[in-house]
């Protein structure tokens, strides 16, 4: 009986023992499952917001967009690193608006200082350039009122002398009329050198070559006269002058271009003296007449290239210049050619600086904007007026006291 209670205790204990390692091992079993399971959950709570973390972040940089934010619905670790990271993009965010801004107005002002410089730079130029061709200008002048005073010198003399010269020729034929008068029968060596050198001839002829001197040496002095009128160097001051000298000076040096197939016409006004500064007035006159000259060639090489009918007249080509007081305060000088004329687009520009429809070569394009610059010096106005086809005609407004030129 004791060995069978010893048995059965023995089989009692390894029942025991078994399912204690059953349990044991069910516990690990368990603990393991358990323990997987929760890695599971820890790793989705965890791994996916971090995940989303990473993803924000991601593309905050790729694609600067600084609306994006991290979602936060738990207050947790991984909470605050959302709100930490959602605080930093919108940090960034609003620093780079600044900086953007900045950068915008920078280049604004650097925008906006390039055009100043690059103005700058134009009116520099156009400034030099005014001044070289004023310049040559005032050279030209200075160079015409000294050949204008060293011919004059000689000039004067032989006048001064003509009109005695032309007075003891004539007595002297009158002489020798009387001569041949009283004494008809003269010497034989007198009477060959009479026909010798035909006195009847001379004494015809002498007084017509004494005229013609007469005439060239007025032409000289009235040519001397425009020069020094048109320079006026040593008139750098205000005065009051008239007007039609000036125009007349000025017409009388482009007389070579003029020529005979360009009528001037003449429509003078009865002008009152104005003060002004000669020389430069008449530096417009010039740059006016000399535009509507070459204009109106320019309209005789387009007619003859296209004329059609051979037998066709050329217009007759003209430069009507007309003055007029317009007020009792100022007065009108207009100069109009009847030459092609212009376009809409090219009066628009024509007081432009460097402006020019000219060939390379024959012209600046400084000429009309030097004498709208000295019109508004004058505080008068040019206009000009013209159609295709019709001419071209430039208005030159002036006032006629100069109290406001003081200040000017």
């Amino acid at each position: 009986a004791a060995q069978t209670q010893k048995t059965q205790a023995t089989l009692t204990l390894n029942r025991v023992q078994a399912l204690r390692l059953q349990i044991i091992s069910a516990s690990m079993l368990l603990s393991v499952a358990v323990a997987m399971l929760l890695s599971l959950y820890l790793g989705r709570e965890i791994a996916t917001p971090l995940t989303e973390v990473t993803s924000i972040a991601r593309r905050v940089t790729q694609e600067s967009n600084f609306e994006l934010q991290v979602p936060v619905t738990t207050e947790d670790e991984v909470a605050l690193l959302a709100t930490s990271l959602n605080q930093l993009i919108q940090w960034v965010g609003e620093y780079t608006k600044e900086l953007e801004l900045a950068r915008q107005m920078l280049e604004q002002r650097v925008e906006a200082r390039t055009v100043e410089l690059t103005q700058a730079l134009q009116e520099l130029k156009q400034t030099q350039s005014q001044l070289i061709q004023s310049e040559k200008m005032s050279s030209l002048g200075q160079l015409v009122a000294g050949v204008a005073h060293e011919i004059n010198n000689p000039v004067n003399f032989i006048f001064g002398n003509l009109q005695y010269a032309k007075d003891y020729t004539q007595e002297l034929l009158e002489l020798v009329e009387l001569y041949q008068l009283h004494y008809p029968n003269s010497a034989a060596e007198i009477q060959e050198r009479i026909e010798e050198i035909e006195l009847d001839f001379l004494a015809t002829d002498l007084p017509k070559i004494m005229s013609s001197m007469q005439l060239g040496v007025d032409r000289i002095r009235n040519i001397v006269l425009s020069l020094r009128t048109f320079s006026r160097v040593d008139e750098a001051q205000m005065k009051a002058v008239d007007i039609h000298q000036g125009i007349n000076s000025t017409l009388l040096i482009l007389n070579n271009r003029l020529k005979r197939s360009i009528e001037v016409i003449k429509q003078y006004g009865n002008l009152p003296l104005v003060e002004c500064y000669p020389a430069q007035l008449n530096q417009v006159f010039m740059n006016i007449l000399a535009n509507a000259i070459d204009a109106l060639e320019e309209s005789v090489d387009y007619s003859k290239q296209y004329q059609t009918n051979t037998n066709r007249q050329l217009k007759k080509l003209q430069v009507v210049i007309k003055t007029a007081q317009v007020d009792k305060d100022q007065i009108k000088v207009s100069i109009r050619d009847n030459g092609s004329g212009i376009s809409t687009e090219i009066k628009d520009q024509v007081f432009e600086p460097f402006f020019t429809t000219k060939n390379e070569g024959k012209g600046t394009g400084l000429g009309l904007s030097i004498s709208s610059e000295i019109i508004d010096r004058h505080h008068g106005r040019i206009e000009v007026i013209s159609e295709p086809g019709e001419g071209t005609e430039f208005v030159v407004y002036l006032p006629i006291c100069s109290k406001f030129l003081a200040t000017g």
